[in-house]
């Protein structure tokens, strides 16, 4: 493989990569992410700003690193495959989060599901009309509609709809750090004071990534902030069947 380096005779650097087996190869893209990860949530911690949100900076650096090595991104997604697999059980825990927080879910029961309800629907709503304003396929639209869930039930959604799911992954990765980034902001713009209107709205609005922000913000938030996320993912994918069969039959 061949890389530029300035120290090197023509400025460029020959190294020979070993050849790895499947296993190795699983292992060293797997390591790599969750290292860099692991590197980010440090230097986050020690700076406390929102701009070095941890999955965006893991993002860029991943980005960076296969695009100076010059690693495929078939290549990269077959050594992360096992992340992919996980998706499926990690769809699953979400009952458990709910059955964890029934106390918090039975005692705001309406706020909660009339909060994740409408968070459902408008995020939805929006996201498909303002492609097509921007005069977006229809395919590319669809994709956008289940921005606002969690990864797996978002895929999920964007299968059903017939979307492109790889456009839908990346909607909902942005999504998520664009919330965890302004929602403290916008608490404080729109004057909301309540624990519980803040977790609902985060979780709602901004999945995993946001809940992690919310979590920061007070433990109400952060219970409340969990509940909504499984609630809203949820409420998704019945609305998502729903308009899947009175539109498409």
């Amino acid at each position: 493989m061949q890389i530029p380096f300035f120290l090197a005779p023509n400025g460029v650097l020959d190294i020979t990569l070993p050849d790895f087996s499947f296993a190795g190869l699983l292992l060293a893209g797997s390591f790599a992410s969750i290292a860099m990860f692991e590197l980010c949530v440090l230097l986050y911690k020690k700076v406390k700003t929102p701009l070095l949100n941890p999955l965006l900076i893991t993002l860029i650096g991943l980005i960076f690193a296969l695009t100076f090595f010059h690693i495929s991104l078939e290549s990269y997604e077959q050594s992360v495959s096992i992340f992919s697999f996980l998706l499926g059980p990690a769809t699953v825990a979400l009952a458990y989060s709910v059955y964890k927080q029934r106390q918090i879910l039975k005692e705001h029961f309406i706020p909660i599901v009339a909060g994740c309800f409408v968070g459902s629907v408008v995020s939805m709503v929006s996201a498909y009309g303002l492609c097509k304003l921007l005069g977006l396929g229809n395919d590319m639209a669809l994709s956008f509609i289940p921005k606002s869930v969690t990864t797996p039930i978002a895929i999920a959604a964007s299968q059903e709809l017939g979307g492109i799911t790889s456009i839908t992954v990346a909607a909902v990765i942005i999504t998520g750090i664009l919330g965890a980034i302004f929602s403290p902001v916008m608490a404080k713009v729109f004057h909301v004071n309540s624990s519980i209107a803040k977790g609902v709205a985060i979780g709602a609005c901004s999945h995993a990534v946001g809940t992690t922000k919310a979590i920061e913000m007070g433990e109400l938030e952060g219970a409340m902030s969990g509940v909504a996320l499984a609630v809203s993912g949820i409420l998704t994918t019945i609305i998502v069947i729903i308009a899947h069969c009175v539109f498409q039959g």
